[in-house]
């Protein structure tokens, strides 16, 4: 079964999470946090309905932790204000990173939850790293890494000018309005969001290149999986390689386990529920 969370931000935004966990049943003891990328929504990313299922049977809760950008646009209430707000990738700050994952955690904490993963896919992985990497909260036992996201990499098709268009609609004052252009080519947003992608490097900690700026994974204390699909388009390369790679920049590199899905991509096409059965395993080993 399924059960919608509204999970309040300190910033007073209500998040739209998904509970996964069987009507007839009390909560588990376990719970797996899966915080979404870039349109990472249910109709994007159908693999979660297979993750939260799969992880049911085995006793396990699951949370499918929608964020910000789930998708281009989202009508919410601020609890301050007591206003709708439209919330979407469209003005999302890499900012507000910390404070949704705190969230989400704070939720679990609440609802009596003994164990929790942390986990991510995509950009949301990118958004595990940052979290970690600054808070080495104790009530993560293990993170779950899907797929990070090469941002480097997405963005190498903006321009020289419109990395420029966005630097001076910035500076001139006009960063909340929306830029002329679909940056990467396909996201709708304003210049402060595209700031965020382009120059903060906020979320741009992870790399192909073996000596790229690994400062946040050098600062994880926690021990965890990471899991990548031998296809996956979003790496730059060799997917294998580049999962490996983030792993050896961490200090708990040697406990960490690395999953790799033969032949599927980013969103694990057609290897849905053998993901699934993969994250179950590792859950059940850890408990164990």
């Amino acid at each position: 079964m399924m059960f919608r969370l509204n999970v309040l931000t300190k910033r007073g935004v209500v998040l739209n999470g998904v509970l996964f966990r069987p009507e007839e049943k009390k909560a588990a003891d376990t719970v797996m946090i899966a915080i979404t990328g870039i349109h990472g929504n249910f109709y994007s990313n159908p693999f979660y309905y297979n993750i939260g299922d799969t992880l049911n049977a085995g006793g396990i809760d699951f949370i499918y932790a929608q964020t910000n950008d789930a998708f281009g646009q989202i009508r919410t209430v601020n609890v301050h204000t007591g206003r709708e707000e439209l919330i979407g990738s469209w003005n999302e700050r890499f900012s507000y990173t910390d404070e949704d994952i705190e969230a989400y955690l704070d939720w679990a904490e609440e609802a009596g939850y003994e164990h929790m993963i942390l986990a991510g896919h995509s950009l949301g992985a990118n958004k595990v790293i940052y979290y970690l990497s600054r808070h080495h909260d104790p009530r993560v036992e293990h993170f779950f890494l899907l797929s990070p996201a090469n941002l480097t990499h997405m963005m190498s098709g903006v321009t020289e000018r419109e990395k420029q268009m966005i630097r001076e609609q910035v500076e001139r004052g006009d960063g909340d309005k929306m830029l002329p252009f679909p940056f990467m080519g396909w996201v709708d947003c304003i210049a402060n969001t595209a700031w965020d992608w382009q120059f903060s490097g906020l979320l741009n900690n992870v790399h192909t290149a073996k000596d790229g700026d690994f400062s946040q994974a050098s600062q994880i204390t926690h021990t965890g999986a990471l899991l990548v699909g031998t296809y996956d388009n979003f790496t730059d390369g060799d997917p294998a390689e580049f999962l490996r790679n983030l792993n050896d920049h961490m200090p708990t590199a040697e406990k960490n386990t690395l999953i790799f899905i033969e032949k599927t991509g980013h969103t694990y096409q057609m290897k849905h529920q053998e993901v699934a059965d993969r994250i179950l395993k590792q859950l059940q080993d850890w408990r164990d």
